[in-house]
């Protein structure tokens, strides 16, 4: 996406090699970026919101084989002006319901890292889930969505990618400090079940970052396809990297047990912990402005032409951020939002749309690579999208929001139906309690 006004449309192009340009090579002053900070931008997308995949190519291809710099006017290239209001709806509902995920997310983590300093009641309206809500979207998200140009968040982003890998350490010190002393569900280990449909809704939410993908490589100096492809390519190496070690050593720890927000699975009074949880609220903080962004560019784009005034630019936002952060107030499980904004917005965004401009608008041969692999993309994009929704409303995913997990109190244990004896989970536990969170 990106203001219309600012850059000039693609020129058509038919074939595409590396030393296409698909943008001008008009140098905008202020509105560019190195290879590494679009890198670091991207990550940031795809691990605040996930892993990338094939059809952010397909996307780029599609913007040179229609001349066209937007997913908006790609899609409004390729199918018209319902096609185009479609996917307004999508790009804007997708990053807008990732926004109240990460609000959410924030006000659960830092309210415990607050807890957790010494001589302050827990039960303080001052460090509850509303209250920094509201503080961190006041404080630090409003100011870092207000501005104009996504290159400028290329720094921010990499600090929330070095976050993102000491709590990816402390998750994998505590797969071994704590993994022990946590009981196995039954069927901890059943590769799938019947409930794997809503795992891929909430990878779809994961693996996307196309609503800004056309973000990222408007802010590079003289996008091209091979070094689009290149940045794509580091991109998902680190994400895959990171999102498979959070999810292997996640699991192994918690197993049936492990909620939406895996830090919630984490016991309070543990010290590390809590340094992770205030390292992952403020990941969280700086991934919100890219998804702001996104929802700002489709409301510019539909009703102010591409463009809006440092007026209009700044209500617009405090409008969408207000919103946002008043639904965010009011929900507080944070698996159904994932699950639906996976079905309902990533699935189409990422497995829908893209194929489907693609295959419309190439002359390739049907037996090529590009048109086979969009041919598998769609129909499990619609399968997904459609049992998914079904089964997240029929079969919605447990949460205990803000409750403290039953391992954490040896007392209570005994209200759970795991098949071990008292004498050794009291025993686990005391260890756990004593010698794991000192």
């Amino acid at each position: 996406m990106g203001y219309q006004g600012q850059r000039p449309v693609i020129p058509p192009q038919s074939h595409l090699d590396d030393r296409e340009t698909l943008v001008s090579e008009h140098k905008h002053k202020g509105k560019t970026c190195r290879q590494s900070a679009a890198v670091f931008n991207v990550v940031n997308s795809i691990i605040g919101s996930g892993i990338i995949d094939f059809s952010l190519v397909l996307l780029i291809k599609g913007g040179a084989l229609s001349g066209t710099d937007t997913y908006q006017s790609l899609v409004n290239k390729t199918f018209g002006f319902p096609g185009y209001l479609l996917l307004s709806v999508l790009q804007f509902l997708y990053p807008f319901i990732a926004m109240i995920s990460y609000n959410i997310i924030t006000g659960d983590t830092l309210s415990k890292v607050f807890q957790r300093i010494p001589g302050v009641d827990p039960e303080n309206l001052l460090i509850g889930h509303h209250f920094i809500i509201v503080l961190s979207t006041v404080a630090f998200t409003l100011p870092l969505s207000l501005y104009r140009d996504i290159a400028k968040l290329g720094k921010i982003s990499l600090i929330s990618t070095v976050l993102t890998t000491l709590i990816l350490g402390i998750v994998m010190a505590r797969v071994v400090s704590l993994g022990p002393h946590i009981p196995k569900t039954e069927d901890a280990w059943t590769f799938a079940k019947p409930s794997a449909i809503q795992a891929v809704g909430v990878m779809s939410f994961a693996f996307i970052c196309h609503h800004n993908c056309f973000l990222v490589y408007g802010s590079l100096e003289e996008p091209t396809v091979a070094k689009w492809s290149r940045i794509i390519h580091v991109s998902t190496l680190i994400s895959v990297f990171i999102s498979i070690l959070f999810a292997t050593c996640g699991y192994l720890t918690f197993t049936g047990y492990t909620q939406g927000d895996l830090f919630e699975n984490y016991c309070r009074n543990d010290d590390l912990v809590t340094f992770g949880r205030f390292c992952y609220g403020v990941t969280v903080i700086l991934t919100y402005p890219i998804e702001c962004f996104v929802t700002r560019e489709v409301i510019a784009n539909v009703f102010f032409g591409g463009t809006l005034s440092s007026v209009f630019h700044i209500i617009i936002t405090v409008v969408i951020i207000t919103v946002a952060t008043l639904v965010s107030l009011l929900i507080d499980c944070l698996g159904i939002v994932l699950e639906l904004n996976g079905v309902l917005c990533a699935a189409p965004l990422i497995f829908i749309i893209p194929s489907a401009c693609y295959l419309k608008l190439s002359e390739e041969p049907r037996t090529h690579s590009d048109k086979i692999m969009s041919c598998v993309m769609l129909p499990i994009g619609a399968v997904v999208m459609a049992v998914g929704f079904v089964m997240a409303v029929t079969n919605p995913q447990d949460c205990t929001h803000g409750q403290e997990m039953f391992y954490c109190f040896p007392d209570n244990f005994s209200l759970t139906n795991i098949s071990i004896s008292r004498f050794q989970l009291t025993t686990q536990l005391s260890i756990l309690n004593i010698s794991i969170f000192q």
